[in-house]
């Protein structure tokens, strides 16, 4: 076989390997593409949490489109958690969207905007859970006892 035959057979490896493991990565994602929300058990309680298995939060003030956490500081600490438009999120009860501000459609529950928190670095972690800033922000239960609270965080005043 001449080199230039070997060079196609060895890119259409490449592309075939690339390719399966783009369907593993979708099929472990959910599947469907759209399940963006999972449960996830602990101590009693079931928690939502993103399909990367984050828990997830809303803060007490934030309810049908009014936004509180819109500035780089809130931002830099809870990340929205959203959607492509058209996109209708699966994977738990209650779930919705709303326009946030900059226009990105954030997933919802029961109205609520959801959030993740960037000091949980895995899964179960709950670090945002009781957060006092302008709000109070809680981890999302499904069923169970409320979440306990951790020593209150000072806010950042945003």
């Amino acid at each position: 076989m001449s080199t230039r035959k070997l060079g196609a057979v060895a890119l259409v490896a490449v592309v075939a390997a690339i390719v399966i493991g783009v369907i593993a990565v979708r099929s472990s994602a959910g599947g469907d593409g759209k399940t963006v929300v999972k449960t996830e058990h602990a101590g009693g309680r079931t928690l939502l949490a993103s399909r990367q298995g984050r828990t997830l939060y809303r803060l007490s003030v934030e309810r049908r489109g009014h936004f509180i956490c819109t500035n780089s500081s809130c931002l830099a600490l809870w990340k929205p958690l959203v959607v492509a438009r058209g996109t209708t999120p699966t994977g738990a009860r209650s779930l919705g969207t709303v326009k946030r501000p900059d226009g990105r459609l954030q997933v919802t529950y029961k109205g609520g905007p959801l959030y993740t928190f960037v000091q949980d670095r895995k899964p179960g972690d709950m670090k945002g859970d009781g957060f006092k800033d302008v709000g109070v922000w809680h981890a999302v239960l499904v069923s169970g006892n409320a979440a306990p609270a951790q020593a209150p965080s000072s806010g950042y005043g945003y």
